[in-house]
């Protein structure tokens, strides 16, 4: 008899736990078990199944509706770059898909977990070039951590779920999972939804080998110039303590990629500034200099290296990275430590001897000097009428206190920001690296506020990447995002224009751009705004941009042809940093 009791009852489970849904509300299902929050996305017709789906979600699901697909997934970058989490975006088939890769791209590059959901034509038609049909998949290979076509609605938990895993763990990046029509309407045996926390054939960490980590650490213990690079490796691990820890214990010198701002606190003690073309002046010249170079959660990027048959030659190199692919890809590395640096920094700090390096720091505090007098000086306090982006950034530094998320677009404006924006806590920088997408900075605002509503968000863009995306001026009016939008207009694409200066004789070709009037643009979308030219206006119009309890858009007029210094020139080496 409790033979029988126990078999009805498992069969009373059974038939509890199986219920008939639709691959769209499949879908849904696995967003909300995943714990996600908010999707940014725009309906069409492969993907309309998922979105009358979602019309019984919205109690559990915020959807925001941008107003062009590559808004969304620069909106999901920039939630994913604030809140630590998995930023999603739905697009429609065709167009509305093909519409995702610069920011496939874009999150690919610059390691940004990001889940786009795309809706396909019907299994039926694939291949017969139906309308708005375009083969994603293999479109989109080259520019994802991994991709998948559903057509049948019975895979679509388990490929979800493979989906977050893989988007999330190891390196993180874009996935994209592609759903055709009947799959979304087909409706099927849903057991309930099941996280993935293993795949076969993905390890997203090495196994951290501990004989490495005492071999880098025997050669870190016998320098006697030791720097230390890091980049965004430590916010995606989660290891800004652990990085903090190895630094103050071994006391040496560390510098930032564009990338890793704000990892660490910029006014802390060891932090040297930040490398590369456009980075300070000390911790470029020094990399040439040091006898140790320890590069931890950054990949070496050229932007960083310049001529690499010139980079750090005199150097043992140690790198700490989860990607394999990334050792000795650019930079020759003498020891390397495979893993998740959350866990290898710790077992390194533990075999570090704490010696004295404060006259090897010293060092790079009197290049310093050199540079704030050839350069910062005049950049943050200007004697012309003219204003200049660093003072912008400056007075904008004394307001926030350092404790707001700064988005960056492309250009000089980014470049002028990561070398002055002051950054209190992890997860503040938020800029496209490795891509340069121009058109990032507005949509990815817009994220990462609802990544962060908590903090001050402010977008600075210049005048040419703000007309890419301001569109999405639209998002903002409807769902109220308290985006900051900080306009420096130097009438020109300054970056491309700086190089056709220096490189080209100066024959401007075609950089020259108009605009409209920005604040007359804002005030169609019902977004307040102020235009200014005059340095007298400027801290108060910041004020009010930053007081203003909802988004706010500041235009400042700024030096039309002032370059952006240093400077490594393509095709050189890191110790021909040029301050002029």
């Amino acid at each position: 008899m409790n033979t029988l009791e126990t078999t009805e009852t498992k069969e009373a489970k059974t038939t509890a736990a199986t219920t008939q849904i639709s691959g769209s509300k499949a879908v849904l299902e696995a967003l909300i078990h995943e714990g996600v929050d908010t999707v940014f996305g725009y309906p069409g017709g492969a993907i309309m199944p998922i979105y009358d789906a979602l019309y019984d979600y919205n109690d559990q699901l915020k959807h925001i509706l941008v107003r062009h697909e590559q808004g969304g997934i620069h909106a999901a970058q920039g939630y994913a770059r604030t809140s630590g989490r998995v930023g999603v975006a739905f697009a429609t088939s065709g167009p509305g898909a093909t519409n995702l890769v610069t920011g496939l791209a874009d999150a690919m590059i610059d390691s940004n977990p990001i889940v786009c959901i795309t809706g396909q034509v019907f299994a039926s038609l694939l291949g017969t070039d139906a309308f708005q049909e375009t083969d994603v998949v293999n479109i989109t290979t080259p520019v994802t951590k991994w991709n998948y076509q559903v057509t049948d609605a019975t895979e679509i938990p388990s490929v979800l779920a493979k989906a977050f895993y893989i988007a999330r763990t190891g390196r993180p990046g874009p996935v994209l999972i592609d759903i055709t029509k009947n799959a979304q309407i087909q409706l099927f045996d849903y057991e309930g939804y099941e996280p993935c926390n293993h795949i076969r054939s993905y390890r997203p960490a090495p196994i951290v080998r501990k004989e490495y980590v005492e071999e880098a650490a025997k050669v870190i213990n016998d320098a006697k110039k030791p720097f230390v690079l890091f980049g965004q490796g430590i916010i995606l691990g989660k290891a800004e303590e652990e990085f903090r820890a190895f630094l103050e214990k071994s006391g040496f010198p560390a510098a930032t990629t564009v990338m890793g701002l704000s990892a660490l606190e910029t006014d802390h003690p060891q932090h040297v500034g930040m490398l590369g073309m456009h980075g300070n002046y000390a911790p470029n010249v020094m990399t040439n200099e040091c006898d140790v170079l320890i590069a931890i959660g950054m990949r070496f990027d050229d932007r960083v290296t310049g001529r690499l048959d010139k980079y750090a030659k005199q150097a043992k190199v140690i790198h700490l990275d989860i990607d394999p692919a990334e050792i000795d890809k650019n930079v020759k590395t003498t020891v390397p430590v495979w893993g998740d640096c959350k866990e290898t920094l710790p077992l390194l700090t533990e075999l570090l001897e704490a010696k004295d390096h404060s006259a090897w720091l010293q060092q790079f505090r009197e290049l310093e000097k050199e540079e704030i007098k050839e350069v910062i000086h005049d950049e943050l306090n200007p004697t012309s009428d003219i204003m200049t982006m660093g003072e912008v950034i400056k007075v904008l530094n004394e307001l926030t206190g350092g404790d707001a998320v700064i988005v960056t677009d492309v250009g000089q404006h980014q470049m002028i920001t990561c070398r002055y924006a002051k950054f209190n806590q992890s997860k503040s920088n938020v800029t496209s690296g490795g891509l340069g997408t121009m058109g990032f900075g507005l949509p990815a605002a817009i994220g990462a506020w609802y990544g962060a509503p908590d903090r001050d968000v402010v977008a600075i863009i210049g005048d040419g990447g703000i007309q890419m995306t301001i569109q999405e001026l639209g998002t903002i009016m409807q769902f109220g995002a308290k985006v900051k939008i900080l306009i420096l207009n130097n009438e020109f694409l300054g970056m491309v224009r700086q190089w056709q200066q220096l490189f080209n004789d100066k024959r401007y070709s075609f950089v020259n751009i108009t605009s409209p009037d920005f604040v007359a643009v804002a005030k169609g979308y019902y977004i307040e705004g102020n235009k200014i030219s005059a340095r007298e206006e400027l801290r108060d119009a910041l004020k009010t941009m930053l007081d203003h309890d909802k988004s706010y858009l500041l235009e400042v007029m700024v030096g039309k042809e002032n370059n952006v210094f240093p400077m490594v020139a393509q095709g050189t080496s890191v110790s021909e940093i040029r301050l002029k």
